[in-house]
């Protein structure tokens, strides 16, 4: 597949509210951002770091790494990139949307998202992987890791921190083995036409409700296209998160 079109944008912040400095973590003598840009790198051509912050912005020179510096009033990733667009996506019609926080993102995850933009009609991308029963009743009902109903097109109807369906009739217990539910996993793209709509619509009462920005791009009628993955990531919103990636980095081949 060509990857001429698209262009990687990774958002940076280093104002945290959970884990401020994140970006610069070493995970084995690594800054998490150094990772995340060399995996994206190692699948799209053109890549960039969106950040508001001099010392992000000073590190990912130092490792030769490409970065633009983006206003610190972005209230969303999806804004940081959009001002990122506007300022080195010159040529680019597909813009990936790579959290900073995913060092283990996989190149099966990019390609995936990337290949939703074989349809011309996709107009907003981003991936799914199923929960297996192995993963726990405890990780289904966990409100951090919000899941997806899809249609019989591969299209987001719904996301949301509450497990759906609801399965009337039968224990809870029961129901990771009892329906298949898909864990969203936080990897976008957009054309960039409506990726400049988007950043300009309202907040909507459904994003607001669940605290998702997706449900703003649904509530006003956009489509928002799923692929599927079955790979595991690792992403890092606490100090502890970064000790099991130490543990996860170990177990990986090199």
């Amino acid at each position: 597949m060509m990857y001429d079109k698209f262009i990687g944008i990774i958002p940076a912040r280093y104002a945290s509210t959970r884990f401020p400095g994140k970006p610069l973590q070493l995970i084995g003598g690594k800054s998490m951002i150094q990772r995340v840009y060399e995996q994206v790198s190692k699948v799209l051509p053109t890549v960039y770091v969106a950040t508001d912050d001099q010392r992000i912005y000073d590190a990912v020179v130092a490792f030769g790494g490409k970065v633009v510096m983006t206003s610190d009033k972005h209230k969303s990733g999806t804004d940081r990139c959009y001002e990122a667009y506007q300022k080195v996506g010159e040529g680019k019609s597909v813009v990936v949307n790579i959290q900073g926080d995913e060092p283990f993102i996989q190149l099966s995850q990019i390609e995936t998202v990337c290949k939703c933009f074989d349809d011309p009609s996709t107009e907003l991308a981003t991936l799914v992987k199923p929960f297996k029963p192995s993963d726990g009743t405890q990780a289904l009902f966990n409100p951090n890791s919000p899941k997806v109903l899809l249609n019989k097109k591969g299209e987001a109807i719904y996301f949301s921190r509450n497990v759906i369906p609801y399965l009337r009739g039968i224990d809870q217990s029961e129901w990771i083995h009892q329906h298949t539910y898909y864990k969203h996993i936080g990897l976008y793209a957009y054309r960039g036409d409506v990726l400049k709509t988007i950043t300009q619509l309202p907040q909507s009462s459904l994003e607001l409700a669940e605290s998702l920005e997706q449900l703003r791009w649904i509530e006003n009628g956009y489509k928002i296209k799923v692929g599927l993955t079955e790979v595991e990531t690792i992403g890092i919103d606490t100090p502890e998160d970064l000790k099991a990636a130490e543990e996860f980095l170990k177990k990986i081949p090199n």
